[in-house]
């Protein structure tokens, strides 16, 4: 669809075609007037009136060349346009941060991919990585986790360094043992506040309960109610030493594992015990932390008084040209 941006520009042509109609009867006036006509008297020359007609042809053909010029002049100023398709909004996505435990369990090789026996953190690092990349408009930050946790990557839109990142993470890197209430406050201590979307968690661990760190699994849940954030837990593999074990106590307190951080902070909990399970897991957090994508409300562009403007540069100079050969001959 073709409109015009400034059609308002458009008034100008009443006018500009009575100046030229003017002109134009200026201009034949002057010819009928200051023009005698000779007439040769000979029995082999016929009259000639060639030349006067000549000169009229190519000064009407002048006037014509320029006030055509001068209409597309005005109808640049007017700005053409044309209008195309709808132009995809980019969704409003949330921060997810994702927590990675590299404790020495996670060396355990009880997955299989394509008959192969692949170690519980390979998997996880493929599963993450294609997460990761099908989610636009999301910023990722990546904690890794063991006896300490450390910042791998702050939340960030980079989704290609998020997954080189991710890539390069090895088992034992932040020590062997787990420290979960840890990993959950240095990444809510990252997480900006007073977004739009809320942010969330995804904790990925083989151990259900928290064995190191400052801070405890009971304080980390209390800070992530408070901010409002969401904690996904996702258990790697089976807990080899789930039989017979006593709940982690901080003093008189029963300290919640994975499965009670998920219910206590309005996430969910997982086990994933194979590959195909742990991508079924990660895609369905995935439909439940949707990006937002609003309605398209803007079309593409297209200016094209840069064509009228061409055009008229074109028959000013086809004019300019006509002139001078009329001047020369």
């Amino acid at each position: 669809m073709i409109v015009l941006s400034q059609p308002a520009w458009l008034l100008l042509v009443p006018l500009l075609l009575a100046v030229l109609w003017h002109a134009a009867r200026k201009s034949a006036n002057q010819d009928d007037a200051g023009t005698t006509t000779m007439v040769l008297v000979h029995p082999d020359l016929s009259p000639l009136p060639e030349e006067k007609s000549t000169h009229s042809n190519s000064s009407r053909l002048q006037l014509l060349l320029n006030g055509t010029a001068l209409l597309l002049l005005v109808l640049a100023l007017a700005q053409p346009q044309r209008i195309g398709e709808l132009i995809p909004e980019k969704p409003e996505g949330r921060e997810i941060v994702m927590l990675i435990d590299t404790s020495k369990t996670m060396s355990i090789d009880d997955f299989e991919v394509n008959g192969q026996r692949i170690d519980r953190l390979s998997v996880l690092k493929g599963v993450v990585s294609r997460f990761v990349e099908a989610r636009q408009g999301d910023r990722f930050g990546v904690i890794v986790f063991g006896s300490t946790a450390t910042t791998l990557v702050p939340p960030s839109f980079d989704r290609d360094l998020v997954n080189g990142m991710i890539q390069q993470v090895q088992v034992g890197i932040a020590g062997d043992n787990t420290a979960i209430g840890d990993a959950v406050g240095l990444a809510l201590k990252q997480l900006r506040e007073r977004q739009a979307l809320r942010p969330a968690l995804i904790l990925f661990s083989d151990n259900t309960e928290n064995t190191a760190g400052e801070i405890t699994p009971t304080e980390a849940v209390a800070l992530a109610n408070r901010m409002g954030v969401a904690i996904y837990t996702v258990q790697i593999g089976s807990d080899l030493f789930v039989e017979g074990r006593a709940p982690v106590r901080t003093g008189s307190v029963v300290e919640p594992d994975m499965k009670q951080i998920a219910s206590l902070t309005g996430g969910r909990y997982y086990r994933a015990d194979s590959s195909t399970a742990l991508q079924a897991v990660v895609e369905d957090i995935g439909k439940l932390e949707q990006t937002i994508t609003r309605p398209s409300s803007r079309r593409r562009v297209e200016e094209w008084y840069w064509l009228a403007l061409l055009l008229a540069a074109c028959l000013f100079s086809a004019a300019r040209l006509l002139q001078i050969r009329r001047m020369a001959a």
